[in-house]
């Protein structure tokens, strides 16, 4: 069992001091994934890499001590899918009227911009959604992938699966995730 399995167990046992000590483990892999992922964002980006982590680690390990962690693939599988939320969150937020609704942030410097970005990850998330209901394995493949920034060897360990079964559940959500967002799109 892995250190930071163990300290898992600790917490759903409620001991207060391993939350503490699970932070320094897994804080420098999740601000890695966070900024990994924060980078193909589009320019003028606001939240931060650390902002990011620092929300879903409060989110995961928060007030409500009925968690349960099976290992440690479990826990970064539940932190994708915290972040992924928390991206979303992010992305209908700034689409209402308050926060200027269909109006975009232009950088000087900037020549191009990516103006559906926020569009296409709240299809994204729609459409995960929808794939999650359908088969978890796959929606968390892709949750492990696409939002926490892992190899397809690194996820299909996370997710206890040999990389041959994980190459094809990526390449099935991938052209399943693909399908759905193009159908709901016209």
């Amino acid at each position: 069992m892995s250190e930071v399995t163990q300290i898992l167990s600790a917490i759903e046992e409620g001991n207060p001091a391993a939350a503490c000590d699970l932070l320094p483990l897994v804080y420098d892999e999740l601000r890695k994934l966070a900024a990994a992922h924060l980078a193909h964002e589009k320019p003028g980006q606001t939240l931060q890499p650390t902002a990011l982590v620092h929300e879903a680690y409060l989110r995961l390990l928060g007030d409500d001590a009925s968690r349960r962690w099976d290992s440690r693939g479990h826990f970064f599988v539940a932190a994708a899918e915290a972040m992924r939320r928390i991206m979303v969150e992010n992305a209908r937020r700034k689409r209402t009227a308050k926060r200027g609704g269909g109006r975009h942030r232009v950088e000087i410097d900037v020549a191009e911009l990516s103006d559906s970005t926020d569009d296409k990850l709240v299809a994204l998330d729609d459409a995960l959604t929808r794939l999650a209901e359908q088969d978890a394995t796959k929606a968390n493949l892709v949750r492990l992938r696409y939002f926490a920034g892992l190899t397809t060897r690194e996820a299909a360990e996370m997710l206890g699966l040999s990389t041959a079964t994980a190459d094809r559940y990526w390449a099935y959500a991938r052209a399943w995730l693909q399908h759905e967002m193009s159908v709901n799109r016209e």
